[in-house]
Protein backbone atom coordinates (compact mmCIF):
# COMPACT_ATOMS: atom_id res chain seq x y z
CA UNK A 1 0.00 0.00 0.00
CA UNK A 2 1.35 3.54 -0.98
CA UNK A 3 2.19 6.03 1.32
CA UNK A 4 -0.48 8.51 -0.59
CA UNK A 5 -3.24 5.72 -0.07
CA UNK A 6 -2.76 5.29 3.52
CA UNK A 7 -2.78 8.99 4.03
CA UNK A 8 -6.11 9.08 2.15
CA UNK A 9 -7.89 6.42 4.29
CA UNK A 10 -6.45 8.03 7.97
CA UNK A 11 -7.73 11.58 6.23
CA UNK A 12 -10.75 9.50 5.80
CA UNK A 13 -10.95 8.18 8.90
CA UNK A 14 -10.50 11.19 10.45
CA UNK A 15 -13.14 12.91 8.90
CA UNK A 16 -15.91 10.29 9.33
CA UNK A 17 -14.80 10.26 13.61
CA UNK A 18 -15.17 14.43 13.53
CA UNK A 19 -18.46 14.10 11.34
CA UNK A 20 -19.52 11.60 14.12
CA UNK A 21 -18.39 13.74 17.39
CA UNK A 22 -19.94 17.23 16.13
CA UNK A 23 -23.47 15.23 14.67
CA UNK A 24 -24.33 15.89 10.97
CA UNK A 25 -27.60 14.65 8.73
CA UNK A 26 -26.94 11.18 7.22
CA UNK A 27 -29.51 8.85 5.56
CA UNK A 28 -28.11 5.64 7.57
CA UNK A 29 -30.58 3.14 5.82
CA UNK A 30 -28.16 4.13 2.30
CA UNK A 31 -24.85 4.86 2.99
CA UNK A 32 -21.89 1.54 4.28
CA UNK A 33 -23.06 -0.51 7.02
CA UNK A 34 -19.89 0.06 8.90
CA UNK A 35 -19.83 3.37 8.47
CA UNK A 36 -23.26 4.09 9.69
CA UNK A 37 -21.86 1.78 12.60
CA UNK A 38 -19.50 3.74 13.70
CA UNK A 39 -21.06 7.35 12.68
CA UNK A 40 -23.47 6.01 15.47
CA UNK A 41 -21.53 4.11 17.81
CA UNK A 42 -18.95 6.54 18.53
CA UNK A 43 -21.08 9.10 19.94
CA UNK A 44 -23.29 6.31 21.40
CA UNK A 45 -19.99 4.55 23.15
CA UNK A 46 -18.71 8.37 24.57
CA UNK A 47 -22.33 9.07 25.69
CA UNK A 48 -22.92 5.52 27.49
CA UNK A 49 -19.39 5.92 28.81
CA UNK A 50 -19.78 8.93 30.80
CA UNK A 51 -23.14 8.02 32.27
CA UNK A 52 -20.55 5.35 34.03
CA UNK A 53 -18.30 8.06 35.02
CA UNK A 54 -20.93 9.47 37.49
CA UNK A 55 -21.13 6.65 39.91
CA UNK A 56 -17.12 6.29 39.51
CA UNK A 57 -16.75 9.93 40.49
CA UNK A 58 -18.96 9.53 43.65
CA UNK A 59 -17.14 6.09 44.13
CA UNK A 60 -13.65 7.75 43.94
CA UNK A 61 -14.63 10.93 46.51
CA UNK A 62 -16.91 8.85 49.18
CA UNK A 63 -14.13 6.07 48.83
CA UNK A 64 -11.40 9.06 50.64
CA UNK A 65 -13.89 9.77 53.26
CA UNK A 66 -13.22 8.62 56.71
CA UNK A 67 -14.96 5.13 57.62
CA UNK A 68 -15.37 4.88 53.77
CA UNK A 69 -16.93 1.49 53.58
CA UNK A 70 -20.44 2.23 55.04
CA UNK A 71 -20.22 5.48 52.32
CA UNK A 72 -18.71 3.47 49.28
CA UNK A 73 -21.76 0.82 50.27
CA UNK A 74 -24.43 3.70 50.73
CA UNK A 75 -23.55 4.57 46.75
CA UNK A 76 -23.23 0.94 45.36
CA UNK A 77 -26.47 0.35 47.36
CA UNK A 78 -28.72 3.20 45.79
CA UNK A 79 -27.25 3.46 42.40
CA UNK A 80 -28.29 -0.81 42.82
CA UNK A 81 -31.95 0.76 43.82
CA UNK A 82 -31.63 3.41 41.44
CA UNK A 83 -31.53 0.49 38.68
CA UNK A 84 -35.43 0.44 38.69
CA UNK A 85 -35.46 4.20 37.66
CA UNK A 86 -33.04 3.18 35.20
CA UNK A 87 -34.99 0.47 34.36
CA UNK A 88 -37.95 2.43 33.63
CA UNK A 89 -36.28 4.72 31.88
CA UNK A 90 -34.24 2.74 29.26
CA UNK A 91 -37.65 0.53 28.93
CA UNK A 92 -39.45 3.98 27.97
CA UNK A 93 -36.16 5.49 25.47
CA UNK A 94 -35.92 1.76 24.03
CA UNK A 95 -39.68 2.39 23.14
CA UNK A 96 -38.53 6.18 22.18
CA UNK A 97 -35.96 4.78 19.85
CA UNK A 98 -37.68 2.15 18.39
CA UNK A 99 -40.58 4.10 17.35
CA UNK A 100 -39.05 7.63 15.91
CA UNK A 101 -36.19 5.27 14.40
CA UNK A 102 -38.97 3.53 12.30
CA UNK A 103 -40.52 7.02 11.07
CA UNK A 104 -37.41 7.86 10.30
CA UNK A 105 -36.84 5.01 8.25
CA UNK A 106 -40.18 6.05 6.62
CA UNK A 107 -39.09 9.45 6.22
CA UNK A 108 -42.12 11.06 8.23
CA UNK A 109 -39.70 13.00 10.87
CA UNK A 110 -43.18 15.07 11.73
CA UNK A 111 -44.95 11.64 12.86
CA UNK A 112 -41.08 10.80 14.92
CA UNK A 113 -41.18 14.05 16.59
CA UNK A 114 -44.39 13.70 18.22
CA UNK A 115 -44.10 10.00 18.94
CA UNK A 116 -40.66 11.61 20.93
CA UNK A 117 -43.13 13.72 22.86
CA UNK A 118 -45.62 11.46 23.81
CA UNK A 119 -43.02 9.03 25.41
CA UNK A 120 -42.02 12.04 27.76
CA UNK A 121 -45.19 12.62 28.76
CA UNK A 122 -46.06 9.08 30.10
CA UNK A 123 -42.16 9.15 31.76
CA UNK A 124 -43.38 11.88 33.91
CA UNK A 125 -46.82 10.67 35.20
CA UNK A 126 -45.15 7.50 35.95
CA UNK A 127 -41.82 9.03 37.85
CA UNK A 128 -43.96 11.57 40.03
CA UNK A 129 -45.21 8.62 42.13
CA UNK A 130 -41.47 7.00 42.62
CA UNK A 131 -40.19 9.78 43.43
CA UNK A 132 -42.34 10.80 46.26
CA UNK A 133 -42.20 7.07 47.76
CA UNK A 134 -37.92 6.90 47.50
CA UNK A 135 -38.10 9.87 49.37
CA UNK A 136 -39.94 9.12 51.93
CA UNK A 137 -38.86 5.68 52.62
CA UNK A 138 -34.63 6.48 51.96
CA UNK A 139 -33.60 4.49 55.35
CA UNK A 140 -36.48 1.81 54.54
CA UNK A 141 -34.84 0.85 51.57
CA UNK A 142 -31.30 0.89 52.48
CA UNK A 143 -32.63 -1.56 55.73
CA UNK A 144 -34.23 -3.92 53.00
CA UNK A 145 -31.09 -4.43 50.68
CA UNK A 146 -29.05 -5.37 53.54
CA UNK A 147 -27.43 -1.98 54.61
CA UNK A 148 -26.28 -2.10 58.28
CA UNK A 149 -28.30 0.17 60.78
CA UNK A 150 -25.24 2.69 60.28
CA UNK A 151 -24.38 2.82 56.71
CA UNK A 152 -28.57 3.02 57.16
CA UNK A 153 -28.82 6.17 58.83
CA UNK A 154 -25.74 7.52 57.17
CA UNK A 155 -27.13 7.44 53.71
CA UNK A 156 -30.60 8.69 54.63
CA UNK A 157 -30.20 12.37 52.90
CA UNK A 158 -28.19 10.74 50.20
CA UNK A 159 -30.71 8.23 48.82
CA UNK A 160 -33.57 11.07 49.54
CA UNK A 161 -31.94 13.32 46.79
CA UNK A 162 -31.17 10.27 44.38
CA UNK A 163 -34.53 9.25 44.32
CA UNK A 164 -35.86 12.77 45.02
CA UNK A 165 -34.22 13.76 41.62
CA UNK A 166 -35.24 10.51 39.58
CA UNK A 167 -37.18 12.32 37.55
CA UNK A 168 -34.21 13.96 35.89
CA UNK A 169 -32.47 10.42 35.51
CA UNK A 170 -35.61 9.32 33.25
CA UNK A 171 -35.80 12.19 31.25
CA UNK A 172 -31.85 12.04 30.60
CA UNK A 173 -32.12 8.44 29.43
CA UNK A 174 -35.61 9.13 27.92
CA UNK A 175 -35.00 12.40 25.20
CA UNK A 176 -31.21 10.73 24.77
CA UNK A 177 -33.40 7.67 23.39
CA UNK A 178 -35.45 10.00 20.79
CA UNK A 179 -32.11 11.50 19.64
CA UNK A 180 -30.41 7.91 19.24
CA UNK A 181 -34.11 6.92 17.38
CA UNK A 182 -33.65 9.85 14.84
CA UNK A 183 -29.75 9.18 14.44
CA UNK A 184 -28.70 12.05 16.26
CA UNK A 185 -26.23 10.48 18.31
CA UNK A 186 -23.95 13.17 19.29
CA UNK A 187 -26.70 15.24 20.90
CA UNK A 188 -27.21 12.42 23.09
CA UNK A 189 -23.36 12.49 23.46
CA UNK A 190 -23.02 16.52 24.72
CA UNK A 191 -25.88 16.03 26.55
CA UNK A 192 -23.85 13.86 29.16
CA UNK A 193 -20.59 15.82 28.52
CA UNK A 194 -22.18 18.76 30.00
CA UNK A 195 -23.90 16.56 33.17
CA UNK A 196 -20.66 15.80 33.97
CA UNK A 197 -18.45 17.86 34.08
CA UNK A 198 -20.76 19.96 35.90
CA UNK A 199 -20.66 16.39 38.10
CA UNK A 200 -16.86 16.05 38.00
CA UNK A 201 -16.50 19.66 39.22
CA UNK A 202 -18.93 20.03 41.60
CA UNK A 203 -18.24 16.51 43.83
CA UNK A 204 -15.16 17.91 45.40
CA UNK A 205 -16.16 21.33 46.37
CA UNK A 206 -19.30 19.99 47.61
CA UNK A 207 -18.15 16.47 48.85
CA UNK A 208 -14.82 18.43 51.12
CA UNK A 209 -16.11 21.66 50.86
CA UNK A 210 -14.19 24.89 49.58
CA UNK A 211 -13.94 28.12 50.54
CA UNK A 212 -17.20 30.03 51.90
CA UNK A 213 -18.67 26.44 50.57
CA UNK A 214 -19.50 23.69 53.24
CA UNK A 215 -18.49 20.57 53.25
CA UNK A 216 -21.60 18.13 52.56
CA UNK A 217 -19.73 14.89 52.76
CA UNK A 218 -21.36 11.61 51.22
CA UNK A 219 -24.76 14.31 50.80
CA UNK A 220 -22.63 16.22 48.44
CA UNK A 221 -22.30 13.49 46.02
CA UNK A 222 -25.60 13.28 45.90
CA UNK A 223 -26.15 16.81 45.16
CA UNK A 224 -23.62 17.24 42.50
CA UNK A 225 -25.26 14.50 40.78
CA UNK A 226 -28.46 15.72 40.55
CA UNK A 227 -26.97 19.17 39.42
CA UNK A 228 -25.40 17.62 36.65
CA UNK A 229 -28.05 15.55 35.77
CA UNK A 230 -30.61 18.11 36.06
CA UNK A 231 -27.69 20.96 33.56
CA UNK A 232 -27.70 17.80 30.73
CA UNK A 233 -31.39 17.53 30.45
CA UNK A 234 -31.60 21.47 30.48
CA UNK A 235 -29.57 21.50 27.44
CA UNK A 236 -31.31 18.37 25.85
CA UNK A 237 -34.53 20.84 25.88
CA UNK A 238 -32.84 23.56 24.56
CA UNK A 239 -32.12 21.29 21.70
CA UNK A 240 -35.70 20.55 21.07
CA UNK A 241 -37.01 23.12 21.37
CA UNK A 242 -34.57 25.17 18.98
CA UNK A 243 -34.85 22.03 16.69
CA UNK A 244 -32.69 20.44 13.81
CA UNK A 245 -33.43 18.85 9.84
CA UNK A 246 -34.09 15.27 11.49
CA UNK A 247 -36.86 16.31 14.47
CA UNK A 248 -38.53 19.63 14.52
CA UNK A 249 -41.03 19.77 17.76
CA UNK A 250 -43.42 21.66 18.37
CA UNK A 251 -46.42 22.33 21.25
CA UNK A 252 -49.09 20.84 19.52
CA UNK A 253 -46.85 17.45 19.90
CA UNK A 254 -47.51 17.58 23.69
CA UNK A 255 -50.97 17.26 23.95
CA UNK A 256 -51.53 13.45 24.70
CA UNK A 257 -52.69 11.49 21.27
CA UNK A 258 -54.28 8.64 23.63
CA UNK A 259 -53.88 5.92 20.34
CA UNK A 260 -49.97 6.58 20.40
CA UNK A 261 -50.08 6.79 24.01
CA UNK A 262 -51.29 3.06 23.91
CA UNK A 263 -49.28 2.25 21.51
CA UNK A 264 -45.74 3.47 22.40
CA UNK A 265 -47.05 2.01 26.14
CA UNK A 266 -47.33 -1.52 24.37
CA UNK A 267 -43.14 -1.18 23.54
CA UNK A 268 -42.70 0.57 26.40
CA UNK A 269 -44.29 -2.24 28.97
CA UNK A 270 -42.66 -5.17 27.96
CA UNK A 271 -38.91 -3.35 27.40
CA UNK A 272 -39.31 -1.66 30.89
CA UNK A 273 -40.59 -5.25 32.45
CA UNK A 274 -37.38 -6.27 30.23
CA UNK A 275 -34.98 -4.08 32.45
CA UNK A 276 -36.83 -4.42 35.74
CA UNK A 277 -36.52 -8.39 35.57
CA UNK A 278 -32.50 -7.91 35.19
CA UNK A 279 -33.07 -4.89 37.88
CA UNK A 280 -34.53 -7.10 40.44
CA UNK A 281 -32.24 -9.70 40.33
CA UNK A 282 -29.02 -7.17 40.84
CA UNK A 283 -30.64 -5.93 43.65
CA UNK A 284 -31.47 -9.54 45.25
CA UNK A 285 -27.67 -10.43 44.17
CA UNK A 286 -26.70 -7.33 46.16
CA UNK A 287 -28.51 -8.23 49.22
CA UNK A 288 -27.17 -11.62 49.10
CA UNK A 289 -23.66 -10.37 49.19
CA UNK A 290 -24.24 -8.00 51.76
CA UNK A 291 -25.91 -10.71 54.25
CA UNK A 292 -23.11 -13.43 53.04
CA UNK A 293 -20.07 -11.05 52.96
CA UNK A 294 -20.90 -8.01 55.49
CA UNK A 295 -20.12 -4.77 54.72
CA UNK A 296 -16.39 -5.11 53.28
CA UNK A 297 -18.09 -8.27 50.89
CA UNK A 298 -21.29 -5.41 49.80
CA UNK A 299 -18.70 -2.71 49.36
CA UNK A 300 -16.05 -4.83 46.98
CA UNK A 301 -18.76 -6.22 45.29
CA UNK A 302 -20.44 -2.77 44.49
CA UNK A 303 -16.72 -1.32 43.70
CA UNK A 304 -16.50 -3.63 41.28
CA UNK A 305 -19.85 -3.34 39.58
CA UNK A 306 -19.01 0.31 38.82
CA UNK A 307 -15.94 -0.57 37.41
CA UNK A 308 -17.48 -3.12 35.20
CA UNK A 309 -20.21 -0.90 34.01
CA UNK A 310 -17.45 1.85 33.12
CA UNK A 311 -16.44 -0.79 30.76
CA UNK A 312 -20.03 -2.26 29.92
CA UNK A 313 -21.88 1.03 29.05
CA UNK A 314 -19.52 1.99 26.06
CA UNK A 315 -20.47 -1.65 24.87
CA UNK A 316 -24.03 -0.75 25.41
CA UNK A 317 -23.41 2.37 23.21
CA UNK A 318 -22.13 0.32 20.38
CA UNK A 319 -25.33 -2.18 20.85
CA UNK A 320 -27.58 0.94 20.32
CA UNK A 321 -26.11 1.39 17.20
CA UNK A 322 -27.80 -2.05 15.95
CA UNK A 323 -30.94 -0.60 17.44
CA UNK A 324 -31.28 2.36 15.20
CA UNK A 325 -30.35 0.34 12.45
CA UNK A 326 -32.47 -1.86 12.72
CA UNK A 327 -35.19 0.06 13.01
CA UNK A 328 -34.59 2.83 10.61
CA UNK A 329 -33.60 0.29 8.15
CA UNK A 330 -36.93 -1.61 8.67
CA UNK A 331 -38.74 1.76 8.54
CA UNK A 332 -37.08 1.81 4.82
CA UNK A 333 -37.88 -1.76 3.85
CA UNK A 334 -34.51 -3.16 4.25
CA UNK A 335 -35.13 -6.37 5.88
CA UNK A 336 -31.95 -7.56 5.01
CA UNK A 337 -29.47 -5.08 5.69
CA UNK A 338 -31.13 -4.51 8.96
CA UNK A 339 -29.90 -8.43 9.66
CA UNK A 340 -26.65 -7.61 8.53
CA UNK A 341 -26.29 -4.40 10.27
CA UNK A 342 -26.67 -6.52 13.54
CA UNK A 343 -23.54 -9.18 12.51
CA UNK A 344 -21.47 -6.59 11.60
CA UNK A 345 -21.80 -4.46 14.94
CA UNK A 346 -21.49 -7.98 16.70
CA UNK A 347 -17.99 -8.23 15.51
CA UNK A 348 -17.03 -4.87 16.76
CA UNK A 349 -18.33 -5.72 19.89
CA UNK A 350 -16.70 -8.91 20.23
CA UNK A 351 -13.02 -7.16 20.16
CA UNK A 352 -13.79 -4.39 22.47
CA UNK A 353 -15.10 -7.25 25.00
CA UNK A 354 -11.65 -9.08 24.70
CA UNK A 355 -9.56 -6.34 25.61
CA UNK A 356 -11.93 -5.30 28.61
CA UNK A 357 -11.73 -8.99 29.61
CA UNK A 358 -7.71 -8.91 29.29
CA UNK A 359 -8.13 -5.27 31.11
CA UNK A 360 -9.66 -7.05 34.34
CA UNK A 361 -7.76 -10.11 34.12
CA UNK A 362 -4.46 -8.57 34.07
CA UNK A 363 -5.11 -5.02 36.17
CA UNK A 364 -8.22 -5.82 38.72
CA UNK A 365 -5.88 -4.79 41.73
CA UNK A 366 -4.61 -1.73 40.42
CA UNK A 367 -8.19 -0.75 39.24
CA UNK A 368 -9.55 -1.52 42.96
CA UNK A 369 -6.89 0.00 44.45
CA UNK A 370 -7.67 3.43 42.81
CA UNK A 371 -11.36 3.37 44.40
CA UNK A 372 -10.29 2.42 47.61
CA UNK A 373 -7.89 2.24 50.68
CA UNK A 374 -9.61 -0.71 52.24
CA UNK A 375 -7.67 -3.78 51.61
CA UNK A 376 -10.32 -5.77 52.22
CA UNK A 377 -12.41 -3.93 49.76
CA UNK A 378 -9.83 -4.25 47.59
CA UNK A 379 -9.07 -8.14 47.78
CA UNK A 380 -13.07 -8.70 47.05
CA UNK A 381 -13.08 -6.26 44.04
CA UNK A 382 -10.48 -7.99 42.35
CA UNK A 383 -11.40 -11.67 42.75
CA UNK A 384 -14.93 -9.92 41.24
CA UNK A 385 -13.90 -8.54 38.60
CA UNK A 386 -11.45 -11.64 37.79
CA UNK A 387 -14.50 -13.85 37.69
CA UNK A 388 -17.10 -11.50 35.70
CA UNK A 389 -14.80 -11.15 33.17
CA UNK A 390 -14.81 -14.62 31.81
CA UNK A 391 -18.42 -13.83 30.27
CA UNK A 392 -17.62 -10.65 28.79
CA UNK A 393 -17.46 -11.34 25.25
CA UNK A 394 -20.48 -13.63 24.68
CA UNK A 395 -22.05 -10.80 27.42
CA UNK A 396 -21.49 -8.51 24.39
CA UNK A 397 -22.54 -10.42 21.47
CA UNK A 398 -25.77 -10.95 23.73
CA UNK A 399 -25.99 -7.05 24.48
CA UNK A 400 -26.25 -6.49 20.53
CA UNK A 401 -28.91 -9.21 19.65
CA UNK A 402 -31.18 -7.56 22.33
CA UNK A 403 -30.32 -4.36 21.03
CA UNK A 404 -31.69 -5.74 17.71
CA UNK A 405 -34.75 -7.11 18.97
CA UNK A 406 -35.88 -3.60 20.82
CA UNK A 407 -34.90 -1.80 18.05
CA UNK A 408 -37.04 -3.85 15.94
CA UNK A 409 -39.86 -3.54 18.07
CA UNK A 410 -39.72 -7.19 19.11
CA UNK A 411 -39.52 -6.46 23.13
CA UNK A 412 -41.61 -9.47 24.59
CA UNK A 413 -38.41 -11.46 23.11
CA UNK A 414 -35.80 -10.32 25.32
CA UNK A 415 -38.11 -9.82 28.50
CA UNK A 416 -39.27 -13.45 28.30
CA UNK A 417 -35.35 -14.88 27.75
CA UNK A 418 -34.33 -12.65 31.27
CA UNK A 419 -37.58 -14.19 33.37
CA UNK A 420 -35.71 -17.57 32.35
CA UNK A 421 -32.57 -16.64 33.03
CA UNK A 422 -32.31 -14.02 35.79
CA UNK A 423 -35.35 -15.25 37.86
CA UNK A 424 -35.35 -19.04 37.60
CA UNK A 425 -31.55 -19.87 36.84
CA UNK A 426 -29.79 -17.18 38.16
CA UNK A 427 -30.86 -15.97 41.50
CA UNK A 428 -31.46 -19.58 42.64
CA UNK A 429 -28.26 -20.60 40.84
CA UNK A 430 -26.50 -17.65 43.48
CA UNK A 431 -28.56 -18.64 46.61
CA UNK A 432 -27.54 -22.32 46.20
CA UNK A 433 -23.72 -21.33 46.07
CA UNK A 434 -23.69 -18.42 48.23
CA UNK A 435 -26.16 -20.12 50.67
CA UNK A 436 -25.59 -24.30 50.72
CA UNK A 437 -22.21 -24.58 49.06
CA UNK A 438 -21.28 -21.40 51.57
CA UNK A 439 -19.41 -19.89 48.68
CA UNK A 440 -20.54 -16.02 49.91
CA UNK A 441 -20.16 -13.65 47.48
CA UNK A 442 -18.31 -15.86 45.46
CA UNK A 443 -21.00 -18.07 44.66
CA UNK A 444 -22.73 -14.80 43.37
CA UNK A 445 -19.17 -13.81 41.32
CA UNK A 446 -20.28 -17.51 39.69
CA UNK A 447 -23.71 -17.14 39.05
CA UNK A 448 -23.19 -14.05 37.01
CA UNK A 449 -21.81 -14.58 33.98
CA UNK A 450 -23.04 -18.54 33.64
CA UNK A 451 -26.67 -16.65 33.45
CA UNK A 452 -25.17 -14.42 30.82
CA UNK A 453 -23.75 -16.82 28.38
CA UNK A 454 -27.16 -18.56 28.66
CA UNK A 455 -28.94 -15.50 27.80
CA UNK A 456 -26.10 -15.00 24.82
CA UNK A 457 -27.04 -18.63 23.33
CA UNK A 458 -31.29 -18.25 23.59
CA UNK A 459 -30.92 -14.79 21.90
CA UNK A 460 -28.84 -15.82 19.40
CA UNK A 461 -31.41 -18.74 18.18
CA UNK A 462 -34.22 -16.67 18.80
CA UNK A 463 -32.64 -13.94 16.06
CA UNK A 464 -32.11 -16.46 13.59
CA UNK A 465 -35.65 -17.50 13.57
CA UNK A 466 -36.34 -14.14 12.37
CA UNK A 467 -39.65 -13.28 13.98
CA UNK A 468 -38.23 -10.23 14.63
CA UNK A 469 -38.74 -8.96 11.03
CA UNK A 470 -42.67 -9.13 11.15
CA UNK A 471 -43.04 -6.61 14.43
CA UNK A 472 -44.97 -3.76 13.61
CA UNK A 473 -44.63 -0.03 15.51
Amino acid sequence: MSESTKTSGFSNFLTILWQAIIGKETDYTSISIRKAIVLLAIPMMLEMMMESVFALVDLYFVGHLPNSSNAIQTVGLTESVLTIIYSLAIGMSMAATAVVARRIGEKNPAAAAKAGMQTIIIAMLVNVIISVLGFIFAKEILLLMGASDATAEQGITFVRIMMGSSTVIMLLFLINGIFRGAGNASIAMQSLMIANAANILLCPLLIRGWGPIPAFGLTGAAMATAIGRGLGVAYQIFRLARGNSALKVKLAYFAPDWEQIRAIVKIAAPGILQFVIASCSWIFLAELVATTGGDHGSAGYQTALRLMMFFMLPAWGLSNAAATLVGQNMGAGHLDRAERSVFVTMKYIIVFMGVVMVLFLTCGSIFASFFTIDEQVKRVTTEALRILSYGFVLYGVGMVLTSAFNGAGDTWTPTKINVVAFWLFQIPFAFFLAKYLELGPTGVFIAIPVAEVGITIAAFILFKRGKWKKTMV
